[in-house]
C-alpha cells in the first residue's frame, strides 16, 4: 500500500498507529474505509454519487468486463483512492448490467471516470491514463479538504491516545502531522503539553517558539503559555502544607489561600485550586484588586474554555458575581 497519506486510518487500537522501523516514526495507512470504494447500480446511483457527493466528490469509474484499459485502469484508481485517505470515494458501475446512466452523461467510450461535487459532474477523463495523471486529478478534485480530513483525524487519534495514557504514541503521532504540515499549531501545541508534563519545560518552550510568527498567539499556545508560567510561580512559594497550616489557624488569611491554590492548580488539582480562589471572591471582591478573580481568568486561560474544571469553577463565578 502506498505512503503517500499518512494520517490514513489503521485497524490497531487508535484510528492512527505509528509503525517503527528506521527513520522517524510514521503513521500507517492502514486499510482503506469500507465504504470508500464500492460498486453501484442504477437504482443506488442517487444514494452512491448524486447524494454523497454532497458531503464529499466522488469519482465515477465506468467499465466493462470486456474492456482491456478498463482492467488497467480500475487497480490504478482504487490505489490512488486509497492513497488520498478519504479525501474522494469512489464508485465503479459496470455499463453492461447498468447502461442507462452512462447513456445518460453521454459517455461513449470506456473507460471514463466522472467526478462528482454537490450532486452535479463536474470533471473527468476518458481512456488510461498513467498514475501520475490519476494522482492529480484526484488531487484536483478533492482540493485541500483531504488533507484537513487526514489531519483532523490524526489529532483526534493523539488525543485519544493521550486519554488512553499512552502518551508516547500521542507524541510519535503529533511528529508524524508535523512532519507533513509543520504549521499545524493543535499538534505543536500537543507536542508542547506532553513535554511540559514530562517535566521538560525548556522543551516545551523550544516547541512554541517553533510556532509560526502570525500564530504565535493562537489560543492553544497561549493556554500552554500561561500553564508554564503559573508552574513558574507556583514552584516558587513553597510546601503547601505550609499555607493549610496558616489557613487551619486563619480562615481569613486571603495570601494563604491564594498562595495554595496557586501550588494545588501546579500539581493538578484544578477543581480545589478553583474553589481556594472563589472563596477569596465570595468573602472580598477588593483583597488585592481583585487579584482572586484575575487569577482565576488566568487558570481558565491556561485550562482551556471548554475544560470540565473551567466549566463548572465559571458557573460558580457566575453565580458569586450575579447572584
Amino acid at each position: 500500500m502506498s505512503d503517500n497519506n499518512p494520517f490514513g486510518n489503521s485497524g490497531g487500537q487508535y484510528a492512527t498507529t505509528v509503525q517503527y522501523g528506521g527513520g522517524e516514526p510514521k503513521l500507517s495507512l492502514g486499510e482503506a474505509p469500507a465504504d470508500l470504494i464500492k460498486d453501484t447500480t442504477t437504482a443506488g446511483f442517487a444514494a452512491d454519487v448524486v447524494q454523497e457527493s454532497r458531503r464529499q466528490p466522488v469519482l465515477v469509474d465506468f467499465w466493462a468486463p470486456w474492456c482491456g484499459p478498463c482492467k488497467q485502469l480500475t487497480p490504478q484508481l482504487e490505489k490512488a483512492i486509497k492513497a488520498a485517505g478519504g479525501s474522494v470515494k469512489l464508485v465503479k458501475m459496470n455499463i453492461d448490467d447498468h447502461p442507462s446512466i452512462a447513456g445518460q452523461l453521454g459517455i461513449q467510450s470506456i473507460p471514463a471516470v466522472i467526478a462528482f461535487k454537490n450532486g452535479q459532474p463536474v470533471d473527468g477523463f476518458m481512456g488510461a491514463i498513467p498514475e501520475s495523471q490519476i494522482a492529480e486529478f484526484i488531487k484536483k478534485v478533492g482540493g485541500k479538504n483531504g488533507a484537513g480530513n487526514q489531519v483532523a483525524e490524526a489529532l483526534a487519534a493523539a488525543a485519544e491516545a493521550r486519554g488512553a495514557g499512552d502518551a508516547q504514541t500521542a507524541a510519535d503521532i503529533y511528529d508524524a502531522i508535523l512532519e507533513q504540515a509543520p504549521e499545524t499549531i493543535e499538534a505543536i501545541a500537543g507536542v508542547g503539553e506532553l513535554l511540559f508534563e514530562a517535566g521538560d519545560t525548556e522543551g516545551a518552550e523550544a516547541i512554541l517558539a517553533r510556532a509560526p510568527e502570525d500564530k504565535k498567539d493562537a489560543p492553544p499556545l497561549a493556554a500552554l503559555r500561561a500553564r508554564i508560567a503559573l508552574a513558574a510561580q507556583a514552584a516558587s512559594l513553597g510546601n503547601p502544607a505550609e499555607f493549610e497550616r496558616r489557613l487551619a489557624a486563619n480562615p481569613g488569611d486571603h495570601q494563604a489561600r491564594f498562595d495554595l491554590s496557586m501550588i494545588q492548580n501546579a500539581g493538578g488539582e484544578r477543581t480545589q485550586a478553583a474553589d481556594n480562589l472563589l472563596a477569596i471572591i465570595k468573602a472580598d471582591r477588593s483583597w488585592n484588586d481583585d487579584g482572586a478573580k484575575a487569577q482565576l481568568l488566568k487558570f481558565f486561560e491556561a485550562w482551556g474554555m471548554t475544560d470540565e474544571a473551567t466549566l463548572a469553577a465559571r458557573r460558580k463565578l457566575s453565580s458569586l458575581l450575579f447572584s
